[in-house]
Parts: C-alpha cells; structure tokens; sequence
C-alpha cells in the first residue's frame, strides 16, 4: 500500500516516432506524404547545405508532387534575430509542414518557426519565466521531421528549443510537448563529413545530457504539481529515462574517442548517432541540470573566441560550453548522489570505482576524456575571468527550468566555487 505524500508519484515520458540506421533518409518523402503534405519548408544552414542533404530531400519531395522550398539561412548558435528572420521568410507561405536538417541549431529554429507560424506573439512571450513570460501553447502545430546531421544535440527527441538573445547576452529556452518533432529520421551518414572538433563537441553535448539526466533529482522527490497542466517537462531522473542514459554513457565511453581520431570510421557514427538519440530521449523528459545552466551564460557573454571547425564569429559551440564546467559541477553534485555518480563513471569508462574513489571518480574519467579528444581547458580558453564571475553567476541564477532538477541546493557562493575552479 502506498503512503500518502505530498511529493510527486507521477513522472512522464514521450518521444517522437523514429526511423533510425544507414539509408533511413531515402524514406523522407515516403513519410511526408503519408502526414498528407501537399507543401513543405526544408531548414537548414548554408554549411549543412553545402553537403547536399537539404538538395537531396528537395528532389525526392519534388518529384513525389510536394511544393518544398529550402530556407538556408539559420544561424548557427540560433539567435533571436535569426529566428525572427526564419519566422518572417516561413510566414509568405502557409506551409503543411517543415523539415529541419542539420544539428541543435537548424531543429531548434524550426521548433520555433512552427510555434509562431501557428500563435501569435514573440519568442519572449514563451520563453520559461522570468526571463520570458511562459506562455504554453493552446493551438496546433504543423507536422515537424527532424533530420539531426549532428551527433549532439538529441534535439529531435525534446520539447525544448534554446535561443541566445542578443540583447540580454543571454541565453534561454521555450519548453512545451507541443515542440517536440512529429517524427525523428536518424541516418548517420549524414555525420561522416563533420569536421573534428564539431564531432567533439557534439559528443561532449550527447554526454552532458546523459550525464545530467542520469544524476538529476528523482522525480518522486519532487513536490506534486496542484495542476497537472503545471507539471513541468522536466520531470527529474525516472526508470524509463534511466535506461536510455545508461545506454548513451557506454556508447559514448566507447565509441566518441574513435568518431574524434577517424570521421569516416562508420562503426563510430552509427553508434554515436545511437548515443545522441538515446540520451536526447531520456533528457527530454527528466532534464539537464547544472552544466547546461551554466552554459547558457557561458555562450552568451563571450566576446571573442573563434572555435575550430565552426563559422567565423564570436561563439562558443554548446558542446564546448556545456563541457566547461562540468567536472567541477560533478565533483560537486556527487554528495546528492554518491551511487549514481559512481555508477555514471562505471558506464563511461567501463572500469569500477568504489566509496574510496569518492567525488573524484566522476571528475577524473570526465576530465581524460576531454583532454583526449582536445577539448579547450577551462573558461580561459574562451576569454573569462575572475572578473566575470559575478556576471556567470547570475545568468545561471535565471536558468530555473535547469536549476529545479540539481541534486543539490543551489546557491550563487556554490555556482561562483564551481565557476573559479573551472578557470
């Protein structure tokens, strides 16, 4: 017999259908023709239109009698200027449904393509409070197919799309069910080409949401929403999202170092291309934590830096800036969870560590990992400071949908620890 309790007893999970395995984008027009599109809108970035995928699925719509046009024009590391001019272009047509080809950036633009293509408003109005207003939808959306070219993001599999507002230097996300792509097409040819370093931190991407689902508070710990319309997307780590992060930590301990050192080593891409989908589906629904919500103001107040392999502006990939802070985030966050923190290391490694291994285990596995596959060494690396602490404090104080499935109290003299020790 359960007791009674104020806690929450209810945890949620969803997907997107997925066709997944080498060749699986040769069905795209199969399966846009059977949602009844009579007209469809490709997004995608000129670099990911430069190998040809967005052309090809152009072709196969075309020739089955579907209108499709391609908008290349996303932004990588999407910003709120960058959205608003997909939005506009979308708008001159009443699309039946969008692809979105290419990594976070092309997919998260679409998500918010078809939000305001179907609601009215602004990108602020459904940001998560308080920096936007939190507004849900109440409307449909049209059909969405994402086709990841990246092994990273797992935004095929989520609710959430992340936007870096220039104004605020700052940045933040829209999360709701109805965002999540109508169906996910994995083919991992289509990450061959990656240039190395894109490889890298795209893999550092899959593990960090791995990782922060697997070690975020457990959802039952959680107090029960009064409305069930309130509970949030991210509901905290629960047996189902456990399955897939543990399969995504042992593909990645496996098999990034190889997709890294040879991109054209297939065996690797299909096995990260499994990784970012497993641990896309279980952080869609029990949540990243501390290391993404120090990101967002990580990749929103640089100034400078120019990472390898990506468009020559001031960015920092969200790899990168996910990665950044994470061994001091785990060395931090193991007391909430000593088990699990040990276990996660276990997974990624494949070796065993005991109690006497302690906060360090986690730490120590995460930090050979990224000095192999060359990963920048510290927030130095990007342009930061002790000066910029304060700065990268705050910013992560607003990341409340982030904030609310750490394992650990969080507090600004805990965050600005955290930050110094990753200088």
């Amino acid at each position: 017999m359960f007791e009674q309790t104020t806690n929450e007893t209810i945890f949620t999970w969803a997907a997107p259908p997925l066709k997944f395995g080498v060749g699986a984008l040769k069905e795209i027009g199969f399966e846009v023709a059977g949602l009844g599109a009579k007209s469809c809108l490709v997004i995608t970035d000129i670099g990911v239109r430069n190998t040809g995928i967005p052309d090809q699925i152009e072709q196969t719509l075309v020739a089955a009698g579907i209108k499709t046009e391609v908008f290349d024009s996303v932004s990588v590391e999407p910003t709120d200027e960058s959205i608003n001019h997909a939005v506009a272009y979308a708008r001159e047509h009443n699309w039946d449904c969008y692809i979105a080809v290419g990594g976070g950036s092309a997919i998260d633009t679409a998500k918010a393509v078809n939000l305001l293509t179907t609601h009215p408003g602004e990108l602020l109005d459904y940001v998560t409070a308080p920096i936007g207003g939190g507004k849900a939808p109440w409307l449909p959306l049209k059909p969405l197919i994402a086709v990841p070219t990246t092994s990273g993001t797992g935004s095929e599999s989520t609710s959430i799309c992340v936007i870096d507002f220039l104004g605020l230097h700052l940045k933040a996300g829209i999360s709701h069910a109805k965002l999540r792509p109508t169906m996910a097409i994995v083919d991992p040819l289509t990450t061959v080409s990656l240039p190395r370093q894109v490889t890298a931190a795209s893999g550092m991407d899959v593990l960090s949401h791995a990782l922060e689902s697997y070690t975020s508070v457990s959802f039952d710990s959680k107090p029960a929403p009064e409305d069930p319309t309130k509970r949030p997307a991210f509901c905290g780590a629960n047996p189902i999202s456990d399955i897939w992060c543990e399969q995504a930590l042992r593909l990645v301990g496996k098999y990034l170092r190889r997709a890294v050192m040879n991109g054209r080593d297939l065996e690797a891409r299909y096995q990260m291309s499994l990784a970012s989908t497993s641990a896309g589906t279980g952080f869609g629904n029990a949540g990243t934590h501390l290391p993404h919500a120090n990101a967002y103001p990580i990749a929103g107040a640089v100034k400078n830096y120019q990472a390898e392999g990506y468009p020559e502006m001031p960015m920092v990939p969200h790899g990168q800036a996910v990665s950044a802070t994470a061994a001091a985030v785990f060395r931090w966050t193991y007391a909430g969870d000593p088990v699990r923190h040990l276990r996660a290391a276990e997974l990624l490694s494949g070796q065993t560590f005991t109690a006497t291994d302690g906060s360090d285990a986690l730490a120590h596995v995460l930090t050979e990992l990224m000095t192999d596959i060359e990963m920048p060494a510290g927030l130095r690396s990007f342009g930061y400071g002790e000066e910029d602490l304060d700065t990268l404090v705050e910013g992560t104080m607003k990341q409340t949908r982030q904030l609310a499935v750490v394992p650990r109290p969080v507090s600004r003299e805990a965050l600005k620890a955290i930050f110094r020790e990753s200088l």
